[in-house]
């Protein structure tokens, strides 16, 4: 108790510190203008309003859902509220083949790649193990290895372009449900943390959290792990897993 009353004020006034002045660019839409940018999980939610903002901002956007009929609708929109081009390839991401694929064909659609943005997810009852192995399978293919096939396939046009990664996740599923009854949260303003993802991709910011207080929570539950995560990446390097 009495290390962490002497280092934890210190350490969180780093950290605290570092978030709030490690992005000091001002984001401006015309940041986002002729960039080529893919979107997964689109068809609705986070996923479609982030399409919406990049059409707005003048981006080429690709967008991927399973559902073809409101990707269709997805696409249409964008067009009319500016986009250069859009297009969508409906597939799903429990198909590793596809996934790959897919990165190749919207490259080709739209002549290349400066943000991939990694939004879909599948869900999964967040209850004891009873013995399902197709459910757990499914989980880590949908929401872990197409992430990685996806980005792995997409690095030697964002090495080229300069661009980057971008993945969304949520605590509504896990962290929520353990104060479920508590507490009455209201869910976040879809387009409003659209626009703030959209913007931290713009900024290369490595977190965004919508809202800001929930970094403070995380924070204070394990303050060690941006420690541990800039020890673990200091050497780390991106070139021996992208093709020349």
């Amino acid at each position: 108790m009495a290390f962490m009353k002497k280092y934890l004020p210190p350490i969180l006034g780093f950290f605290l510190a570092y978030y709030y002045y490690s992005a000091n660019e001002e984001f401006r839409p015309e940041m986002l203008q002729g960039k080529k940018v893919i979107v997964t999980g689109a068809s609705k939610g986070i996923g479609e309003q982030m399409a919406y903002h990049l059409a707005k901002m003048g981006a080429h956007v690709v967008v991927t859902a399973r559902s073809k009929e409101t990707l269709e609708k997805v696409v249409s929109h964008c067009l009319e509220l500016g986009a250069p081009s859009a297009h969508y390839i409906a597939g799903s991401m429990e198909n590793m083949t596809f996934a790959e694929q897919f990165v190749a064909q919207a490259g080709k659609l739209m002549g290349g790649l400066d943000m991939l943005i990694l939004n879909h997810i599948t869900n999964s009852p967040m209850n004891l193990f009873s013995g399902d192995i197709h459910l757990v399978r499914r989980s880590m293919e949908v929401n872990f290895l197409s992430y990685v096939v996806l980005s792995v396939a997409a690095l030697p046009m964002l090495k080229q372009s300069d661009g980057s990664i971008v993945v969304v996740s949520s605590m509504a599923d896990t962290a929520m449900k353990a104060v479920s009854g508590i507490l009455n949260i209201e869910a976040s303003p879809k387009e409003e943390c659209a626009l703030e993802i959209i913007k931290g991709g713009a900024l290369r910011q490595e977190e965004v959290y919508y809202d800001s207080a929930i970094w403070t929570n995380l924070l204070l539950r394990n303050p060690g792990r941006k420690l541990l995560e800039f020890l673990s990446l200091r050497r780390y390097s991106l070139d021996k897993f992208i093709k020349n």
